[in-house]
């Protein structure tokens, strides 16, 4: 495990704890001095006369809508591709290839593609249907933009992890759900989704992770505008640490950020876990 070991402290543990060391000083690259501040960057998030209270909520805010958007269509579609790519037809290889394309695409690549081709003035779309919808500049379109490229985007990963997870469920189950009479819908909703509750338990949580961390597809495709409509909370972190130079906020916001989250995991996996009903001794 030496390597590994080696990799995860050089990059995890060590940048962890001196960023959370950060979040505990006045830590300004213009600064001389980095004072001890205790939890104040960590208070000044709460407090609505601070500087960085509102900046940071309207980036919490955005990235919020972003997920809340997203998250179940990155759940449902994979899920539903997953079920129809996982029945025996001809060319099931290559459309399964076809849709996991897509996902190893850079952000910088799938961010320009979608910059040139949603443009209101120039791009594909507008060009060829003879529409004149603001696709990047105005709301709610920015949203459904972004949100509709990243689907686009990443649906593929999930959508392998599904048909991994369906290939474990034995076939012996679907046949004795027909000898019992039970429909496409039964079989799926009694025997399909339970087979997935472990996996759907790892897409979802991971999907909110992915999401709620979104900064490359609004940096490119809107700049985070219109106005700060689509300013993400990385990209408020961007700004204020490597831009303004304030890393001591900068960590604040980015270590609360991931309290949300760590909630956010654990509630998930207590909502999704199977429950057991309680064994009562005669």
């Amino acid at each position: 495990m030496a390597p590994f070991l080696v990799i995860f402290v050089t990059f995890v543990a060590v940048p962890a704890g001196l960023g959370l060391w950060m979040s505990l000083h006045d830590w300004d690259f213009m600064l001389e001095n980095r004072p001890f501040v205790g939890l104040q960057n960590y208070l000044d998030l709460f407090d609505p006369a601070s500087a960085t209270f509102e900046m940071f909520w309207n980036g919490m805010r955005a990235t919020g809508i972003f997920t809340v958007a997203s998250v179940p269509l990155l759940v449902s579609v994979p899920l539903g591709l997953a079920v129809l790519l996982n029945r025996r037809f001809a060319g099931r290889t290559f459309f399964r290839a076809v849709f996991f394309m897509p996902y190893v695409l850079g952000v910088a690549v799938v961010g320009l593609l979608f910059r040139f081709i949603l443009d209101p003035n120039i791009g594909i779309v507008n060009g060829l249907t003879g529409w004149s919808i603001p696709w990047i500049t105005a709301q709610p379109w920015a949203w459904i933009s972004l949100v509709l490229m990243t689907v686009w985007w990443t649906l593929g990963f999930n959508t392998i992890i599904y048909l991994a997870g369906l290939q474990d469920i034995p076939s012996e189950l679907y046949d004795a759900a027909k000898v019992d009479g039970a429909s496409g819908w039964q079989q799926f909703r009694h025997v399909t989704l339970p087979g997935l509750r472990t996996v759907m338990i790892f897409v979802v949580t991971i999907t909110v992770l992915a999401s709620a961390n979104m900064f490359g597809q609004s940096d490119l495709v809107t700049g985070g505008g219109p106005g700060d409509s689509t300013r993400t909370a990385l990209m408020v972190f961007l700004q204020e640490g490597l831009g303004a130079f304030r890393m001591g906020n900068a960590a604040a916001m980015s270590y609360l950020l991931a309290v949300f989250l760590g909630i956010i995991s654990i509630i998930n996996v207590l909502a999704m876990r199977e429950k057991r009903r309680p064994r009562w001794r005669s």
